[in-house]
C-alpha cells in the first residue's frame, strides 16, 4: 500500500457485530458514578487495586487484550477490531487503563523481540493485570535524552548460571508506586558512546536491592516513583531483545507510545464531543470572547476527527505490511497538544467554576484533565526533541 492509496472507512458486518458485543458488555459492567460504583484514583493505593480488579474483570471476559493471539488472553482480533473497542470504552466512559505501560507499550515491544517463552509467561499476568508494569527508562540527568543514561548493569556467572547485576537510578517512573514489574534500559557496555551498548531488562520491583520511593504530584497523589537499584540480580532470561541492542528494543517501545498504542484516537473524540456538550450549556454570544471560544471548540473537533483519520489511515499501513517509524513523533506532538487545546477551551467556558474543588478536595473532571495534559507535552519524550526527531528523520533536515 502506498501513501497516497484510498482507505475505507466502511465497517464490515462482523466488524459492527464486535461493537456491540463490546458496548452491551460495557454498558452492563462499567464502574459508574451513576450507581455509586466509580472508582477512586488510580494514583492511590486503594485506587490501584481497585483498577486491577476492573482489569482483571475484563481479562475474564476477554476484552482486556482484544487484538492479542487467544493463548494470551485475546480474541485474535485485529488493530481494527480494537480501534472499534477503544471507541466504545471511551464512550463508556470506563476507567482508565492501570496496566497501559505494559499493555500499550511493553507488550508490543514483546511480540516484536520476546521469546516464545518470554511471552508465555509475562503476557497472560499482564493481560490480567496480576503483574502490573511501570517504565524505567528517565533518569535524574537523562529525560528526554535517552542516549544518556548512566545506570549500568554487568554480567555476571556462578555455579552454571547467568545473571545480570544492575544499578543505578530511574525517576518518574509512571505506576511505580504500585507497580509489580519494571521495564527499564541500563548501560552494559560503558566503553560504547550513546545509543550503542545499553540492553532492555525485565525487572520485579520486589527484587532485593530494589527501593522505591514515591513521588507526589500537583494533587498530591503518588502517580510516579523514583527506583533505585543497588546490585540487584536478574536472571539472563530477564533480558528483551540481544544485550547491546537495547536502543533497538526501545525505540519499538518508543513508537508504540508516540504512535499507535498509548493514546488511541477515542480518548480525543469523546473529549471533543463533551467540548460541544460543554460549549451548548456554556456559551454567551455576547461575551468578547465568543467568537475565539467557538473557534477554539471547532478546532478541538477538527483535530480530534483528524487525529483519527489519521490512525485509521496508519493501521491500514500497518496491516499491509509497514511499520510506525520516526513518523510518530509528529503524532505524539498532535495528539499531545490536540489534548491541551481541548481542556483550555473547556476551562474557558466554565470560567472562575473550573477552579471549584469537589468533594474530598479534588478538582473537577474538565481541571483535572488539564493538569493531566499539561505533562503531555512532557512525556514520551519532550515535544521539542520530537521536533528535532521529524526534522532530522522524517524532513531530512540537516541539525543545526
Amino acid at each position: 500500500m502506498s501513501d497516497s492509496d484510498p482507505v475505507d472507512l466502511r465497517f464490515t458486518a462482523p466488524q459492527e457485530a464486535f461493537r456491540e458485543e463490546a458496548r452491551d458488555w460495557l454498558e452492563a459492567n462499567v464502574p459508574s458514578s451513576h450507581d455509586g460504583r466509580e472508582l477512586d484514583s488510580v494514583d492511590t493505593a486503594a485506587g490501584f487495586e481497585a483498577h486491577r480488579r476492573w482489569e482483571r474483570k475484563m481479562s475474564e471476559a476477554r476484552w482486556s487484550v482484544v487484538s492479542w493471539p487467544d493463548e494470551f488472553g485475546g480474541r485474535s482480533v485485529g488493530l481494527v477490531e480494537w480501534l472499534i473497542f477503544e471507541e466504545e470504552y471511551y464512550r463508556a466512559r470506563a476507567p482508565v487503563r492501570v496496566n497501559q505501560n505494559g499493555i500499550f507499550l511493553l507488550a508490543p515491544t514483546l511480540f516484536e523481540f520476546g521469546t516464545e517463552r518470554q511471552k508465555a509467561r509475562y503476557l497472560p499476568k499482564m493481560a490480567s493485570s496480576e503483574e502490573v508494569w511501570c517504565q524505567g527508562w528517565s533518569e535524574p540527568d537523562a529525560g528526554s535524552d535517552l542516549a544518556a543514561i548512566r545506570s549500568r548493569a554487568e554480567p555476571r556467572a556462578a555455579n552454571g548460571r547467568e545473571t545480570w547485576r544492575l544499578n543505578g537510578q530511574k525517576t518518574w517512573c509512571s505506576r511505580g508506586a504500585f507497580a509489580d514489574w519494571i521495564f527499564a534500559l541500563f548501560r552494559t557496555d560503558l566503553s560504547a558512546e550513546r545509543h550503542r551498548g545499553l540492553t532492555y531488562f525485565l525487572v520485579p520491583m520486589d527484587a532485593p536491592g530494589v527501593t522505591v520511593r514515591p513521588i507526589a504530584q500537583i494533587d498530591g497523589e503518588t502517580g510516579f516513583a523514583e527506583v533505585f537499584f543497588e546490585d540487584v540480580e536478574v536472571d539472563a532470561e530477564q533480558v528483551l531483545g540481544e544485550p547491546g541492542r537495547g536502543w533497538e528494543v526501545a525505540m519499538a517501545t518508543a513508537s508504540s507510545e508516540r504512535g499507535l498504542s498509548l493514546r488511541s484516537p477515542a480518548r480525543f473524540t469523546e473529549a471533543a464531543a463533551r467540548l460541544v456538550d460543554l460549549y451548548r450549556d456554556r456559551s454567551s454570544s455576547g461575551s468578547p470572547s465568543a467568537q475565539r471560544v467557538a473557534d477554539a471548540v471547532a478546532r478541538a473537533v477538527i483535530d480530534a476527527e483528524a487525529y483519527k483519520l489519521h490512525t485509521y489511515w496508519t493501521v491500514t499501513r500497518v496491516l499491509a505490511g509497514s511499520k510506525v517509524g520516526p513518523e510518530a513523533s509528529m503524532n505524539k506532538i498532535f495528539w499531545s497538544e490536540t489534548d491541551l487545546a481541548i481542556h483550555e477551551a473547556a476551562l474557558e467556558l466554565e470560567g472562575e467554576a473550573a477552579f471549584l474543588l469537589e468533594e474530598e478536595g479534588r478538582p473537577g473532571p474538565w481541571m483535572d484533565g488539564f493538569l493531566f495534559a499539561l505533562a503531555g507535552p512532557i512525556y514520551a519524550g519532550t515535544n521539542e526533541i520530537q521536533k528535532n526527531v521529524v526534522a532530522e528523520r522524517v524532513l531530512g533536515l540537516p541539525r543545526a
